[in-house]
């Protein structure tokens, strides 16, 4: 189990400690770090991250492509979840469907200067 983690910070509970992700929402909250990461920060996971911070450099008509493969790339080690769609609905914003196990996911994703 993880910490929850909302806006960058922990999520409390009401005895004073920390709400701990279970299950998809332990899953929405590694996905959501995954793609968070600029891929190849890490020098000891290269592979760790995503390549969404490079979609500003894109032209727009590619980047719907480019974000479905960014994402498909950076999810690849997560067992019994299939990207379903990636649909960019802001310049800065982007919405990700998952099938994990059966249950559909809806993950929505502000990022920087795509």
């Amino acid at each position: 189990m993880e910490l929850m983690v909302r806006d960058g910070d922990y999520v409390s509970n009401e005895t004073g400690g920390y709400r701990r992700a279970e299950g998809s929402d332990e899953l929405l909250q590694r996905v959501l770090w995954k793609l968070s990461i600029p891929r190849g920060s890490f020098p000891f996971l290269p592979e760790l991250g995503s390549q969404l911070y490079q979609l500003g450099r894109s032209r727009p008509a590619q980047r719907k492509a480019l974000a479905q493969q960014y994402v498909v790339q950076a999810l690849a080690d997560e067992p019994e979840l299939t990207v379903i769609s990636v649909s960019l609905k802001t310049d800065s914003t982007m919405e990700v469907a998952l099938d994990w196990q059966g249950e559909a996911l809806t993950l929505t994703l502000e990022r920087g200067g795509m």
